[in-house]
């Protein structure tokens, strides 16, 4: 049985380069041993040749006619000489046919020739004198082809690189680069993910399983004379699980998947997306029942005819052509499903999105309080925690979040705990991997002159009793001036989740952002730079009250908002300049309503405000306990905990305004309930 577990070794995968090196070491050995080069036949000159020959020593003279070189063979009894001994021994050779004794490079072939004749006339000698010629036809051939090999080769591998990887895959070799890049899952061993991976997203994941069960079991359906849904489009921001809910498809309804992604239809070759488009669509047909899964489909998605301004054909343009007419090609029960994934459904072609190519839009939203507690559920799983955590808490602590957030969150605080030498995560580091997430790096080392601290601490300060004070502002978690991220000190809330916000609720959270500054002005009666993320949240705010949810009398209940997205390709404004200045004009007033008030709130509760900041300058991190402690407890208190329990989007997980960044709780001694949550980050 033990030999039965053991994982088979994989055998070595054989390389095309192997081939190649040993053609190439065949041609050099063949070369090499195939010439004389190895036997020691030595070089001699015309009068040693001539000094051999009266001896008598000399049996035959080979004339190489077109090389101008002479060889030498001596008789058996010249050999036994010992001016001979070096080439007494017969060379060394793997060409048939003896090999010569000497050899020698002579001048004239008729002064050569002449010599000889006189010699041997002389001394009346019977030696042998031929002619031949030599060539290698080997080296003749090879020098003729070889331009014609390395252009060749030169060509396919620069086509190869061009068309989408020199390694092979579905496009990466030459004649496949029409192919579709698909990557096509087996769903016995490739992929693992089911639904039960994939918490929350109840609404939609209801949706998707109905598309397993379509391939599944199409009779059900198509006996009552329904048609099977040819696309579904999953929408949402980005982390919120879209791709994983495509997985957990490819894991649940065992068919095959093909999955990719948008930009592989992209290509520098004119017609390759649609041949892959057209390609990948034959591969489903033919396989089908089967799922095709195109991730990020607004890379060639897009309305076409925008920002086309060259005029040219858009090679994108001809893709998305050729995907409409494919999806719109199906025979009515083919069983071949269309998945697609993007965060921009604004910008995708409308007739993309029409019924009968992506017949239903399913939107996957960020998750509420209970569904962040089902996902920390599943990312706790390989966590190795010291206690039993509430994840209720850890729920309440993370609005806003996405799952791909939370994972984040659980990640990091695994890696805060050893960093700590840790042998298990605890609570606190989860509080700390929040804050490390929401507000950036600590930096305690960052140089701060005392003045600064002390007008960070001010405004930190009027961020916390301006909110403690208004019953619609977030109630706070903590407060710190350690610098943090890019910021120098930030205020922690914990925003209500909510479905509707009205103009009360944003005018307390405008003047609540505005108390930092405001402190200033109240303390110092000076107001600096530190206030920028302050102004640009509220001034976002304002405008949004103007222009988009008509939530301003002087403007009346119009909206200038485009939920198309198209409105940015315009270049003209939807009102006139007189409305303009209208807008402008409400704007400013709303903003300095808001911070005339938190003026006027600081002001009555100046000592108070004193005493929190000295204690912020003291401490750096305070937390809600310490300004129930100075406040006394807030009279909504417990309206607002009522409030908060329903179900609602996170207002801000924002920053505010003050020359300060958010910290983490440094003070584990504190308060370890009060865990970060939205910060308010400063500048």
């Amino acid at each position: 049985m033990a030999n039965d577990n053991k994982t088979p070794q994989r055998k070595p995968r054989f390389s095309s380069w192997w081939i190649y090196g040993l053609i190439i070491i065949f041609l050099i050995g063949f070369q090499f041993f195939g010439s004389d080069t190895l036997s020691p036949t030595q070089k001699t000159t015309t009068s040693e040749l001539q000094e051999f020959l009266r001896n008598g020593d000399i049996d035959k003279i080979l004339i190489i006619t077109n090389t101008r070189q002479a060889k030498v063979f001596l008789t058996e009894e010249a050999l036994a000489k010992d001016v001979h001994k070096d080439v007494s021994q017969q060379p060394f050779s793997i060409t048939t046919g003896s090999v010569p004794h000497y050899v020698l490079d002579y001048g004239d072939l008729q002064n050569f020739e002449n010599d000889i004749k006189k010699i041997k006339q002389e001394n009346n000698l019977d030696t042998v004198v031929d002619y031949t010629t030599e060539s290698n036809v080997f080296m003749e051939l090879l020098f003729t082809i070889l331009p014609f090999v390395l252009i060749i080769g030169i060509w396919i591998y620069l086509m190869r690189r061009m068309s989408g990887g020199a390694g092979g895959g579905a496009g990466g070799q030459i004649f496949n680069i029409g192919k579709s890049k698909a990557k096509l899952f087996d769903e016995k061993t490739d992929t693992r993910t089911s639904f039960k991976d994939v918490a929350g997203l109840e609404g939609a994941k209801e949706e998707v399983e109905e598309i397993v069960e379509f391939l599944r079991n199409p009779d059900k359906y198509t006996s009552l004379g329904g048609k099977i849904p040819k696309g579904a489009l999953l929408v949402g921001p980005p982390g919120t699980g879209k791709t994983l809910l495509a997985k957990a498809v490819a894991g649940e309804a065992k068919v095959p998947f093909f999955s990719l992604s948008g930009s592989d239809f992209v290509e520098m070759f004119v017609g390759v997306g649609a041949s892959r488009v057209r390609d990948l669509f034959k591969q489903a047909k033919d396989k089908a029942p089967s799922i095709i899964f195109i991730d990020e489909i607004d890379a060639i998605g897009r309305a076409r005819g925008k920002n086309n301004f060259t005029g040219s054909n858009d090679e994108r343009e001809n893709t998305l052509n050729q995907l409409l007419t494919e999806m719109d090609g199906f025979g009515t029960n083919t069983n071949v499903i269309v998945l697609a994934a993007t965060n921009r459904a604004d910008v995708l072609d409308k007739a993309l999105m029409r019924a009968g190519r992506f017949d239903r839009q399913i939107y996957v939203d960020l998750p509420d309080i209970r569904e962040r507690k089902e996902i920390f559920e599943v990312h706790l799983r390989p966590i190795k925690t010291a206690e039993t955590l509430d994840l209720d808490f850890l729920a309440r602590q993370t609005p806003g979040f996405s799952g791909a957030d939370i994972a984040n969150v659980c990640n990091e605080a695994a890696l805060i705990a050893a960093r700590k030498e840790k042998k298990a995560v605890t609570k606190q580091d989860f509080l700390d991997a929040v804050d490390r997430i929401v507000g950036g790096l600590e930096k305690k080392n960052k140089i701060i002159t005392p003045g600064e601290k002390k007008t960070i601490a001010y405004h930190e300060a009027g961020h916390a009793t301006v909110s403690w004070m208004l019953e619609h502002a977030a109630p706070l978690v903590k407060v710190t001036i350690v610098p943090r991220g890019q910021s120098l000190g930030a205020a922690w809330y914990l925003p209500e989740e909510r479905l509707l916000v009205r103009p009360e609720q944003m005018k307390d959270e405008m003047c609540a952002t505005l108390g930092g500054r405001a402190a200033e002005k109240v303390i110092f009666d000076k107001i600096s730079t530190g206030a920028l993320s302050d102004l640009e949240k509220v001034t976002k705010q304002a405008r949004a009250m103007v222009t988009i949810y008509g939530l301003n009398e002087e403007i009346g209940n119009v909206t200038y908002y485009d939920s198309s997205g198209q409105s940015e390709y315009g270049f003209t404004k939807p009102y006139s300049e007189e409305t303009a200045r209208i807008i402008d004009h409400e704007i400013s007033r709303i903003i300095e309503e808001q911070y005339a008030r938190a003026v006027e709130v600081l002001t009555e509760n100046k000592d108070k405000l004193t005493e929190l900041a000295e204690l912020l300058l003291e401490k750096e991190v305070i937390f809600k306990e310490d300004l129930e402690r100075i406040f006394g407890k807030r009279p909504f208190e417990e309206n607002f905990d009522r409030l908060g329990q329903e179900k609602s989007i996170p207002e801000e997980n924002t920053g505010e305004t003050a020359p300060s960044d958010e910290v983490t709780p440094e003070d584990e001694n504190s308060s370890g309930n009060s865990g970060p949550e939205t910060a308010v980050k400063e500048k």
